[in-house]
């Protein structure tokens, strides 16, 4: 490993990739909300609070005295964002730009998860 570089299991790797995907929910919230499964409606105020959630977990995760709380957050919070990618990507309307991107994100979902968990495990 180089000096300075973040190992792919690293806790603030993680951190960052949360705390970017939630600030992209309110810097460009449209992709956002036009993913939202229609039935749920409130698409706007979905985005924020998965934003938010998004960032709180960020800050968990990059805290170490929150870090073991974090990663099951970050697990559970990828746990919880599947059937929304599963949605899309059974969605025949959507673009199919995003519905190829939903496809290629399902399996990336359980290495997120694993991830997270590993970083919960190592912060003892």
């Amino acid at each position: 490993m180089l000096v300075g570089v973040p190992r792919a299991t690293s806790p603030s790797l993680l951190a960052g990739l949360l705390a970017g995907a939630g600030l992209l929910h309110f810097a460009i919230p449209e992709p956002y909300e036009s993913i939202v499964p229609r039935r749920l409606g409130h698409a706007r105020e979905l985005v924020i609070v998965s934003g938010l959630a998004e960032l709180g977990v960020a800050a968990a995760v990059a805290a170490p005295r929150t870090r073991r709380q974090g990663g099951r957050l970050a697990a559970l919070l990828f746990v919880a964002v599947f059937p929304a990618n599963v949605s899309m990507a059974l969605d025949p309307d959507r673009p199919p730009r995003l519905h190829r991107a939903a496809i290629a994100r399902l399996p990336l979902q359980l290495p997120l998860v694993l991830w997270a968990m590993r970083v919960a495990r190592q912060s003892s």
